[in-house]
């Protein structure tokens, strides 16, 4: 077994009587691309905020490289870059000016803010649009940019959360080929949150498969193309017309 990176022990977030994630024990290891499965509501956006330190558990803990992320978020935000489902910038500002006010951020000297900056544009495939400003951008195109802005502080995570939402299906593809090639060039740990069952299917070393606050199933991709089946047959082994399978 590989070193592991995320580390969630019973984690547990309620809200009044509402019990938004129930006991989730999870490990996911350093360099793999981890997907997060299920319908909107399932639980999964407030297990990343947890993870991020934005908001405390119920009970439980999230170890972030060894890191307690409710008792040390500013550490814990050190090593994670995260790209949310509707990712902002300065309109006004082209793409490499915004990533260089990122980079000013977290404290990188101007010169190689610079140089990072435009490495990282060419990285994501906006070198053709290096004085765009961000407003004319497309949907696809902003994302791309959300991960290179991501990538300028050289976390050791990222976290992607309903990253293709909005997207044409050529942008889709092309954005889960970019986060596959980064993973495996660059050594990253991604955590792939979404609700598309096929790209979670098409990118994901493993997938935990989440519905109302639980994690019902563990899934290993490769494990499961040995066997000859589909994440969809999993899927529906725990969903039925659109419900979770009590069994």
């Amino acid at each position: 077994m590989g070193e592991q990176v995320i580390v969630l022990t019973d984690l547990t977030k309620q809200y009044g009587n509402f019990t938004a994630v129930n006991h989730i024990r999870l490990n996911i290891q350093k360099g793999e691309i981890f997907g997060l499965l299920g319908p909107n509501g399932a639980g999964k956006s407030t297990t990343i905020l947890m993870m991020l330190g934005l908001t405390e558990p119920t009970s439980g803990t999230v170890e972030i490289c060894g890191i307690n992320s409710t008792t040390h978020p500013i550490e814990v935000k050190r090593k994670i870059g995260y790209l949310p489902e509707d990712v902002g910038f300065y309109d006004d500002m082209t793409g490499p000016e915004n990533l260089i006010y990122t980079a000013r951020l977290n404290g990188i000297p101007d010169r190689e803010a610079k140089e990072k900056a435009m490495e990282l544009m060419k990285r994501v495939g906006l070198e053709d649009q290096l004085k765009k400003k961000t407003g004319k951008y497309s949907r696809g195109m902003r994302q791309r940019l959300g991960l290179a802005d991501v990538l300028i502080k050289n976390p050791e995570i990222i976290i992607l959360d309903e990253p293709t939402s909005g997207i044409d299906p050529a942008g889709v593809q092309e954005f889960i080929e970019l986060i596959h090639w980064l993973s495996k060039k660059e050594g990253l740990t991604v955590l792939f949150s979404s609700h598309h069952l096929d790209q979670v299917q098409k990118v994901c070393d493993r997938v935990g498969l989440f519905s109302s606050g639980k994690l019902l199933a563990l899934i290993d991709m490769a494990e499961l193309k040995e066997k000859k089946q589909e994440l969809s047959d999993i899927y529906n082994h725990y969903f039925e017309e659109g419900g979770e399978r009590h069994e």
